[in-house]
């Protein structure tokens, strides 16, 4: 389960810019190209914000559907899965959304 180490990372650079205030909630963007379930993010974040300045914080996960363009026909198109395949069957194509993951906002207090 990749999602608690990258859950842990994610509370570990709020608390560095929360410092001592708590922290209310926090925006994600994560693509869905990432291969991050976003259930198993918000149980793991439950965990690893346990005992600190995020405990008890809303998480809000924005999901990024993918989207590519195709190099050889000019097409650009929804990627429902990670198989970067256009329609005109070339896998010369361009990823152009979907692989993000960034925190977008936290609110402090």
């Amino acid at each position: 389960m990749h999602e608690l180490s990258i859950t842990q990372s994610v509370v570990d650079e709020v608390r560095a810019r929360a410092g001592e205030r708590r922290v209310h909630a926090i925006r994600l963007r994560v693509g869905a190209l990432t291969a991050v379930v976003p259930d198993a993010m918000h149980f793991c974040f439950d965990l690893v914000s346990a005992g600190t300045v995020v405990e008890g914080a809303r998480l809000d996960i924005d999901l990024v559907p993918g989207r590519a363009a195709c190099r050889a026909c000019g097409v650009s198109f929804d990627l429902p899965d990670p198989v970067l395949l256009c329609a005109c069957g070339s896998a010369d194509v361009s990823v152009l959304a979907g692989r993000e993951l960034k925190i977008v906002s936290m609110e402090v207090g």
